[in-house]
């Protein structure tokens, strides 16, 4: 078991260059800005991901990153459950950025809201158009009570059912190779870090 999961946002920019930086958010949150020389594998594809993140980590420190730490926090756990060592970004990406340190971003990327800002759209969307539904039809006011009771829920669990799907809509997705990229950059850098016999 990983006895410190976490570590400080400053603590991370002073290793940066000695770190396997993975940023587990989907593809458009990391093209908003991500750590520089971070890796995108979003965490509905970690599973697919172990065998190269094994290898990462057996070369080197694995910090995992997401916009706030909760997502990353989760994917440490799974991976910590696989035996594989790794610690988060403890503020995520929003707490890096608040204290100054640069972020990147890809050329000609597109940006897409972050996931919470997606979530607060969409259950914002569906609570109005259940409450404005409801003054013609009323049973449409369950959409909205129904969309309060998942928000309550995924307080009190600190998951979120709405991320879940909205991560599987096509602009939250990798596209089709980014992912076999970006396990073969791990696998490269992994080879490059072997001590020659």
């Amino acid at each position: 078991m990983n006895a410190d999961p976490t570590l400080a946002p400053e603590q991370a920019h002073a290793r940066l260059a000695e770190l396997i930086v993975v940023d587990v958010r989907t593809p458009g949150e990391y093209a908003a800005g991500h750590l520089p020389g971070a890796h995108n594998i979003p965490l509905d594809d970690l599973d697919r991901a172990l065998p190269a993140l094994r290898t990462a980590a057996d070369r080197g420190d694995l910090l995992l990153v997401c916009a706030s730490g909760a997502r990353s926090t989760r994917a440490c756990a799974r991976l910590d459950e696989q035996g594989v060592t790794a610690t988060t970004l403890a503020g995520g990406t929003n707490r890096w950025t608040e204290l100054g340190h640069d972020v990147h971003r890809p050329a000609g990327a597109r940006a897409v809201w972050g996931m919470e800002r997606q979530v607060r759209f969409a259950a914002g969307s569906l609570v109005l158009a259940g409450l404005l539904a409801g003054r013609r039809v009323g049973g449409a006011r369950l959409l909205s009570a129904g969309v309060a009771g998942g928000l309550v829920f995924s307080a009190l669990t600190d998951t979120c059912g709405m991320a879940r799907l909205l991560s599987k809509l096509p602009h939250n997705r990798p596209r089709p190779g980014d992912l076999d990229a970006t396990l073969a950059e791990l696998s490269e850098l992994s080879e490059r870090s072997e001590p020659n016999d």
